[in-house]
């Protein structure tokens, strides 16, 4: 067995430590370890897939699929192990937090709520351990970790980029844990597929992704959607593009190219044809009459 090299070490600070860790196993082993500091909570997102984890005080053997992940809490220092059953990659990325880091952060003794979450997070409920079933990192979730394996910032640029990231992170877990609660005593609803939409319109997004996103038949999702909404997800999705095309068109500082991509058009041409549909004219006769 082959432990954590430092050789996946992204970034440290007093508070904070990253790891990233890929094909560590080139003796065929396929086993690695975790380090968890003491106190430490331990954000482990696992980006390959059919990964078995054990930690001595979880008290189960987790089998991951690719992209879930888990937030654990460690009161002392540990080693978790992972492997790999007929599997060449093992990818993980490893966020080490200090506790006390997090304490400052949540600062219990403000409200209620804070200390509850905090507790949560001590217990270990987030990695959902009562139901053995841990959870899957979201679309937000993939592309803040891209951002983190992509950043060449510096100094404290790169502190200040890192922990922003973090705080992201936590927000959208504990978006989930309480989204996942509320879900196991009520329906899913159109809400949820709207907000959805709302956060990702910009991406080249389809039924079938948020049918995987929220547990729901790509055929169920079309007709709640439209019964509740009276209108399709393309016809909604379109509408929020051409609202926000509309808003940056009179910046004549952004190139017209630049609107398409940041609504969500690869391709200049599609985002003509859908902006004179809307409006009546092209975007570049909109822009010069303003």
């Amino acid at each position: 067995m082959r432990k954590t090299s430092e050789s996946g070490l992204l970034f440290s600070s007093e508070d904070i430590k990253i790891i990233m860790q890929e094909n560590l196993c080139p003796d065929h082993s396929f086993r690695s370890h975790i380090r968890e500091g003491k106190s430490s909570f331990n954000l482990i997102f696992l980006l390959s897939d059919g990964i078995y984890l054990e930690a001595p005080d979880c008290g189960t053997k987790f089998l991951f699929r690719k992209s879930q992940y888990i937030l654990h809490y460690s009161p002392k220092e540990s080693m978790a192990e992972l492997w790999t059953v007929n599997q060449e990659i093992l990818k993980y990325l490893q966020i080490q937090i200090n506790y006390q880091y997090i304490f400052n952060l949540i600062n219990p003794g403000l409200h209620r709520d804070n200390a509850e979450i905090l507790e949560n997070m001590i217990r270990n409920n987030f990695i959902f351990l009562h139901k053995e079933t841990p959870p899957d990192m979201t679309v937000e979730m993939h592309m803040i970790v891209r951002e983190i394996l992509g950043c060449t910032k510096r100094g404290i640029m790169q502190k200040l980029f890192i922990e922003a990231k973090i705080i992201k992170l936590l927000i959208l877990i504990f978006e989930q844990f309480n989204e996942k609660n509320t879900l196991e005593s009520t329906p899913k609803t159109p809400e949820m597929i709207r907000k959805f939409i709302d956060e990702n319109y910009h991406r080249n997004i389809k039924a079938e992704e948020i049918g995987k996103y929220i547990g729901m038949n790509q055929s169920i999702i079309r007709k709640e959607f439209k019964s509740r909404y009276h209108t399709t997800i393309a016809l909604y999705i379109s509408e929020l593009r051409m609202l926000k095309a509309k808003k940056l068109i009179t910046n004549k500082e952004i190139m017209i190219k630049e609107i398409a991509i940041e609504c969500g058009y690869e391709y200049l041409q599609n985002f003509t044809r859908a902006f004179k549909r809307k409006f009546g004219i092209s975007p570049e006769r909109m822009r010069n009459n303003k």
